[in-house]
């Protein structure tokens, strides 16, 4: 496995090794062993998985002070997966980054502990699987503002589809200060 540093400190892009042939292909998505020197997380508590169809925006989410890393991969379809910064006194507050990820690259986003995550759907449907580095705590949960313009994300889908939760999010300028 390749794991590549982001422009953010501690987001890591991670490129699998992938074996294929005429049959398909096998790939290990993470390897505890292997993970000891990348900085990813030694230890996951939970797996989550959505489907979502073309335009769907889901995020962006955080959990604090209970804090949640991710390790983000589709494993059909595409999507548009971002990271944004929302750690106070980091010297990239309030900045992200953004990747697709699909079935056909196969790579993964780590979203560490002090960031907003979300991302959206650019194929007719996509489903995403993520581990996670602690357990859902639906009263730490939060959702920063999809479309913040002090932010700027360039999200691809013009009108994106969100839930009731996602398009009240709050703004960077009001979030509170927030620490890992």
């Amino acid at each position: 496995m390749k794991v590549e540093q982001t422009k953010l400190s501690g987001v890591l892009l991670v490129t699998p090794q992938v074996f294929g042939d005429e049959r398909g292909f096998f790939m290990e998505t993470y390897n505890q062993d292997k993970a000891k020197d990348t900085g990813l997380p030694l230890e996951f508590v939970q797996d989550n998985h959505s489907k979502s169809s073309y335009g769907v925006l889901r995020g962006l989410h955080y959990q604090s002070p209970q804090w949640q890393g991710k390790l983000v991969r589709v494993v059909q379809g595409e999507i548009y997966d971002v990271a944004v910064d929302i750690r106070t006194g980091s010297p990239t507050y309030g900045q992200w980054v953004g990747f697709y990820l699909n079935d056909e690259n196969k790579q993964q986003l780590y979203v560490p502990e002090g960031f907003a995550h979300g991302f959206c759907v650019t194929s007719d449907t996509a489903e995403v699987v993520y581990k996670c580095t602690s357990i859902y705590a639906p009263e730490q949960e939060g959702s920063l503002l999809w479309n913040d313009p002090e932010i700027g994300i360039e999200w691809p889908v013009e009108e994106p589809q969100l839930s009731a939760k996602d398009e009240q999010g709050t703004p960077l300028k009001d979030l509170p200060a927030l620490s890992v």
